[in-house]
């Protein structure tokens, strides 16, 4: 099968299509046809191996030699153990926590990563989803306590988790403002957004207006800002961002809530099936719509990394395993 391989960190100039054996599958896994991937922040920091947090599964070199984790395809082999799921299923899901590989034409996984995927979805919807859509739903709804919050703030609104948390966000009846680039913004407003912020015009930390929840997907600016945003009682949630960042919310975070009472929290990462199911039936409902910018061939995976991670994508962009679809 053909993947794209990288052997050491660098930008995309170490990525490689190469020929490899097919994956053996373990009783515990099924083997998928890939038919779609998505990229995610992760990928690029991943690549690069920055900031240096991501380097503790391999510091000198990558732990994992294919990348991708937000895999859409069809199931083509089953080991014995797996009883859920059958030759034919059309199913998607994020492979991270079990071994990544989804920039390949074939990955075997562990089969608990996987979702059915609904016939009304297409593979590049449905590799559109798992992590981005995980992340917005856990920081709104688990961090963020978004049933309490009546006005949100989203920075960096415009990638896939922003556009995501905005859907959910106003599904939740919230009154949403979103932080990004010019170019993002009129996306921004088709999807839903009730305000617009050019954040090289104007500093929303700054402008007086207060917040209710600020999901935070970029983390350029400090804790201080961030905390003169909120209103008093009001949460903020760090889903990406500096490790400058990381360590004020960790040392200064639960001092400033035994204080002042606002919640300054981090999202862990966490895969989970249930809340995959859930965006699922979203979609299926109509209530959610993947925003996908462009696509890609698996030969394009450099130049499809680059663009993302110089921070063009309005919403995600998708890698189709081309001679898969059928």
């Amino acid at each position: 099968m053909k993947a794209m391989v990288y052997h050491k960190y660098g930008t995309t100039d170490v990525l490689h299509l190469e020929e490899l054996e097919m994956p053996v599958v373990k009783p515990n896994e099924v083997l998928v046809k890939i038919h779609a991937v998505s990229i995610n922040s992760w990928d690029w920091d991943l690549l690069r191996g920055k900031p240096f947090l991501n380097r503790l599964g391999g510091f000198f070199k990558p732990k994992y030699k294919i990348l991708g984790a937000d895999i859409a395809g069809r199931v083509e082999a089953v080991g014995n153990e797996v009883k859920h799921l059958s030759v034919g299923d059309e199913v998607f899901g994020d492979i991270s926590w079990c071994g990544w590989g989804g920039f390949a034409e074939y990955v075997s996984v562990n089969a608990e990563a996987l979702t059915l995927k609904p016939a009304s979805m297409t593979f590049e919807e449905a590799a559109a989803i798992p992590q981005a859509g995980v992340l917005a739903l856990q920081g709104l709804r688990d961090k963020g306590q978004i049933h309490e919050a009546k006005k949100v703030l989203i920075n960096g609104a415009g990638g896939g988790v922003g556009t995501f948390a905005l859907q959910m966000a106003k599904l939740f009846g919230a009154e949403v403002t979103c932080v990004d680039s010019k170019k993002k913004l009129d996306t921004l407003k088709s999807i839903g957004a009730d305000h617009v912020i050019d954040y090289k015009e104007v500093d929303f930390t700054k402008n007086g207006e207060l917040y209710d929840l600020i999901l935070d997907v970029v983390g350029t600016q400090s804790i201080f800002d961030y905390k003169r945003a909120l209103n008093p009682k009001g949460t903020y949630v760090m889903i990406g961002g500096s490790t400058l960042l990381i360590m004020q919310l960790l040392l200064l975070g639960p001092r400033i809530y035994k204080t002042e009472g606002k919640k300054m929290a981090i999202l862990i990462h966490k895969p989970n099936k249930k809340d995959q199911n859930y965006l699922s039936e979203l979609f299926v409902a109509g209530k959610l719509v993947p925003v996908i910018d462009r696509s890609y061939s698996l030969s394009q995976v450099e130049e499809a990394i680059r663009f993302l991670g110089e921070g063009h994508a309005k919403g995600k962009v998708i890698v189709c395993v081309e001679h898969n679809r059928t």
